[in-house]
């Protein structure tokens, strides 16, 4: 489970920036709190803003971190050799300040390993440049325990493993390069604190709807079971009648091609008629709304199983705001979402402010300055002009659309098309 995240210096975020997933002192919706040892967490962070203030940076931040935390066993070699020569992660600070853009960035997580692991908590975080890493550090703690305690350390003149096993030390103390993290090294090196680390990241999924190349590849995932599996297609079926009761179930016929290994999976919708009977249709001719819930089924059904976290960008594209609603109401709900999955996703609908859904400290805005520096902030942290700050009984839609908490557009009209 996520606790906190906390970057620095990437993209539109110039300055320190925290998503914090802890649930704070405020009375509504108690029931759905996460408790686990002395943490109490949040099931889903709703973030609002204008185009371009910096919403979809907040997921891309977190995606970057996992990225070179699963990958960066492989980063560096030598880049005048085509042989050793290796990929690397592109560095992306804040580029419109002359300090910024050559100063290291930061990422940092808290966050609580699951039930089955005691419910131990941890705190990692690494710095770098576009040079490779310049500080990397892990400290764990017991669930009931109040104190973390340092598992290792690592600048440019210190090298400290102290808290990992004997025999991994020197492994690590001679493979490490300055573009690897530690934690990435260490699970390739089947280190087991260190793969445990990397393996929680691996439980993250991500969906990003805005991108249209993501999009194209989402669209072509299926469902872990949904080829050989009728009760995996039935469970499709359920999920998809929660807007589209014509569906009745699914033709799968798997074809393969030249190449063994791989396999094309051919699926046809199947539909009630009107006068009784059915009919098929492929199912990338259903509608766009469909196709995005067939989508999102993988990440949803992973993330739910597994605990994890889910990232979704523009939830809200081409779906109605009560199909968002039930969606949302799938990691709200603890009967359903048994294993503590979270979601954290950006929107537009400034409807989901509205319906008596969302507690104040799940509700994120992202504003950007005339610098071009973009902020975020809670609902629940927030205060008006006169420091007061907002109760539970305000209307968040409509004062949010009103400008009370910044984070809307500037609007102006498009006078380059009057005439004259």
């Amino acid at each position: 489970m996520l606790i906190q995240f906390r970057f620095k210096n990437f993209k539109s975020f110039r300055d320190d920036t925290i998503l914090d997933l802890s649930a704070t002192k405020i009375t509504e919706y108690s029931d759905r709190i996460i408790s686990a040892g002395y943490e109490k967490l949040l099931p889903t962070a709703a973030i609002f803003g204008a185009n371009a203030s910096g919403k979809s940076n907040v997921i891309e931040a977190f995606r970057y971190m996992m990225t070179y935390v699963i990958e960066s066993f492989s980063y560096g070699g030598d880049p005048d050799d085509k042989k050793t020569k290796s990929k690397k992660l592109k560095y992306t600070p804040f580029l419109f300040d002359s300090k910024s853009r050559d100063a290291e960035s930061s990422f940092e997580v808290y966050f609580m390993d699951t039930q089955e692991h005691g419910y131990k908590s941890y705190n990692y975080g690494f710095t770098l440049n576009q040079d490779g890493v310049i500080e990397e550090w892990l400290n764990s703690k017991a669930k009931t325990a109040r104190e973390y305690k340092q598992v290792f350390y690592r600048n440019v003149d210190e090298l400290d493993l102290s808290g990992l096993p004997a025999k991994s030390q020197e492994l690590i103390r001679i493979s490490l390069n300055k573009e690897a993290l530690i934690v990435s090294l260490g699970a390739k090196l089947k280190v087991m604190k260190l793969k445990s680390l990397r393996d929680w990241f691996y439980k993250t999924n991500f969906a990003n709807f805005g991108n249209p190349y993501e999009n194209v590849f989402l669209s072509s995932l299926i469902p872990e079971g949904f080829a050989e599996n009728k009760s995996v297609q039935d469970k499709v079926v359920a999920y998809l009648s929660s807007f589209d009761s014509s569906i009745m179930g699914f033709h799968v016929e798997v074809m393969k091609g030249e190449d063994e290994d791989r396999r094309h999976v051919k699926i046809d919708a199947i539909h009630r008629m009107v006068n009784g009977g059915t009919a098929s249709i492929p199912l990338a001719e259903e509608s766009d709304g469909t196709l995005k819930m067939f989508a999102l089924y993988p990440a949803l059904q992973d993330t739910l199983e597994n605990g994890g976290v889910l990232f979704v960008d523009e939830l809200n594209a081409r779906l109605h705001p009560l199909l968002v609603r039930s969606f949302l109401i799938t990691f709200l709900n603890p009967e359903i979402n048994s294993k503590h999955a979270q979601l954290v996703f950006t929107t537009y609908d400034s409807w989901q402010l509205s319906n008596n859904l969302l507690r104040r400290d799940e509700i994120w805005f992202t504003e950007k300055d005339d610098s071009g520096v973009s902020a975020l902030y809670s609902l629940a942290d927030f205060v008006d002009e006169d420091g007061i700050k907002i109760r539970k009984d305000e209307s968040y839609e409509k004062n949010y659309l009103l400008g009370k908490y910044g984070a809307i557009p500037t609007l102006k009209y498009f006078d380059m098309f009057r005439e004259g």
